[in-house]
C-alpha cells in the first residue's frame, strides 16, 4: 500500500517540476506514520495484508459499476478474504462496484452525478488530475477510461481511504494514486493539475474564498476547475449559515446561491464561469442500502415535508460548476 504513494511521488518528480516530489515527501512521511499508530488503521491494514499481491482481474471501468473481476473466478479461500475485507470496510458512500460477482451497492449512486458532468468537462485525456474528496476512488476510476497522463486522490477517512487501497489492489492500475489527507494539508504544488474535481466537500470548508483561492493556484493556466456542492434557492448572491447542524451535519459552514458561488469563483479569480446542472437529492441517488449502517438522506429531511431539511432549511440541492484560470 505504502509503495503506491512512493510511486506517486516519483512519478510527480518526473515532470518538469521536480520541487513538487521534494513538498510531498515530508506530507507523505507524517501520514504513513499516523497510519502505521492509528488502531482502526491497523485493522484495515490487515484486511489488505490478508489478500494475496499477485491478483491479476479484468476490469471495466467505463461503465455505471466498475466491474472487477468475474464471480467464482478466484479460489474459494481467496474470495472469502476479500469478501470479509468489503464487509469489514463499510460503510461504502460512493460507488457502486461488481467485485468478483458482489454487488457494492453504495449509498451514493455515483453515476448519476458522473453522467451530468462527463460530456460537459474538457477532456481528461493526456492531463493531470486531483481529485479532493475522492472517497472509494469511484470517480478516479472512472476518469482512467479517458487515458489521463496521471489521476490522483485526496481522502482523509480513513475507511474511504483504504476502500481505495483494497479496490486499487485489486485493479493495480498504473498513473492513478490516492493520498490520505486533506487538501488544505497539501503541500503547494503551484500548476501542478491541468483538472481539479472539488465535490462535495466546499459545504465543509470554513474558508471558502480561500480554499477557491488554492485550488486556483495549484492549477495551471487554462487548466479547469469542476466543482460541485450544495446550494440553496435564490437569485442574489448570498449565502446561508447554518445555526447548528445542517440535515445533521455539524460541519457545514456556507450554502450559497448559484450566483452566490459563481461570484466567490470570480473573486478567487477564475474566468469563464458556468453552471451546468442544479439537481435536487432524492433517494434515487442517495438511500440506505445494506453497505451502510448509517442514516441516510431519508433521516435528514422533514417527514412532513421533502423540500426541508429536518432543521427546516431548504433541502439539499447541488450545482456543478466549471471555470478556468485565466
Amino acid at each position: 500500500m505504502f509503495e503506491e504513494i512512493d510511486k506517486l511521488i516519483a512519478a510527480i518528480a518526473q515532470g518538469e517540476e521536480p520541487v513538487w516530489a521534494q513538498s510531498l515527501t515530508e506530507f507523505v512521511e507524517k501520514k504513513r506514520q499516523f497510519l502505521l499508530r492509528d488502531r482502526k488503521s491497523q485493522a484495515y491494514l490487515q484486511l489488505l495484508e490478508n489478500i494475496p499481491d499477485n491478483l491479476k482481474l479484468e476490469a471495466d471501468l467505463d461503465r455505471d459499476w466498475v466491474s472487477i473481476g468475474k464471480a467464482g473466478e478466484l479460489p474459494a479461500d481467496q474470495d472469502q478474504k476479500i469478501q470479509h475485507a468489503l464487509f469489514g470496510l463499510r460503510p461504502w458512500r460512493k460507488g457502486p462496484f461488481k467485485i468478483l460477482g458482489t454487488e457494492v451497492d453504495t449509498e451514493w449512486v455515483s453515476y448519476l452525478k458522473w453522467n451530468r458532468l462527463k460530456e460537459q468537462i474538457a477532456p481528461l485525456q493526456g492531463r493531470r488530475i486531483l481529485d479532493v474528496g475522492s472517497s472509494s476512488g469511484y470517480y478516479l476510476f472512472r476518469m482512467l477510461a479517458a487515458d489521463p497522463k496521471l489521476v490522483v486522490g485526496l481522502e482523509p477517512y480513513q475507511t474511504f481511504y483504504f476502500q481505495y487501497c483494497l479496490l486499487q489492489k485489486l485493479l493495480k492500475q498504473p498513473c492513478c494514486y490516492t493520498l490520505p489527507g486533506k487538501f488544505e494539508e497539501l503541500p503547494e504544488m503551484t500548476g501542478c493539475f491541468d483538472t481539479l474535481f472539488h465535490m462535495g466537500v466546499l459545504y465543509h470548508v470554513r474558508s471558502p474564498l480561500d480554499t477557491l483561492t488554492r485550488i486556483r493556484r495549484t492549477l495551471r493556466r487554462g487548466g479547469e476547475l469542476v466543482l460541485e456542492t450544495l446550494v440553496i434557492p435564490g437569485e442574489e448572491q448570498v449565502a446561508l449559515t447554518p445555526s447548528d447542524r445542517y440535515a445533521k451535519m455539524n460541519n457545514v459552514f456556507f450554502l450559497p446561491t448559484v450566483n452566490g458561488l459563481a461570484n466567490w469563483l470570480a473573486r478567487a479569480g477564475f474566468t469563464k464561469i458556468r453552471c451546468i446542472d442544479v439537481t435536487r437529492t432524492t433517494s434515487e441517488e442517495q438511500r440506505k442500502t445494506p453497505w451502510i449502517q448509517t442514516e441516510s438522506l431519508a433521516d435528514f429531511l422533514d417527514p412532513q415535508d421533502a423540500l426541508k431539511t429536518i432543521e427546516g432549511y431548504p433541502a439539499p440541492r447541488r450545482a456543478l460548476m466549471l471555470a478556468e484560470v485565466k
